[in-house]
């Protein structure tokens, strides 16, 4: 990917994109996010990358973290950390070309983490 250029979006702007992805979601799905905590991390830790056998950064734009609506019971034993999505910063912006791409890409990001959290795996998004 030599002669890519970075893009400089600060954070806050990309944590702005984010909200405005959550909020631009169908109120259906949008209802889905009021439980799941969205946070905005520059980089996935090393720790993510070997849990997940990744060699890049670059190869992971977002994680879902939780328990699946698919797979949730009233039977549970209690005590499980809340469903969490990180999306991230570096990865996405340098897999991005211009602002527009940014701007879907964060959007298409936080709808595959959502798929995720009503059970989807990555064969079964929609992109």
């Amino acid at each position: 990917m030599a002669g890519r250029r970075r893009h400089t979006l600060s954070p806050d702007a990309f944590a702005a994109l984010v909200q405005r992805a959550i909020a631009d979601l169908p109120p259906a799905y949008a209802k889905l996010m009021e439980t799941i905590a969205v946070v905005v991390e520059e980089e996935p830790s090393q720790e993510v990358l070997d849990d997940l056998e990744l060699d890049s950064a670059d190869d992971l734009l977002g994680l879902y973290q939780g328990q699946s609506l698919a797979t949730e019971s009233f039977f549970e034993a209690g005590g499980t950390a809340p469903a969490k999505i990180s999306i991230y910063r570096g990865p996405i912006l340098r897999q991005c070309e211009s602002e527009e791409d940014i701007v879907q890409e964060v959007y298409d990001t936080v709808v595959h983490e959502l798929g995720h959290h009503v059970g989807l795996d990555d064969e079964d998004m929609p992109y």
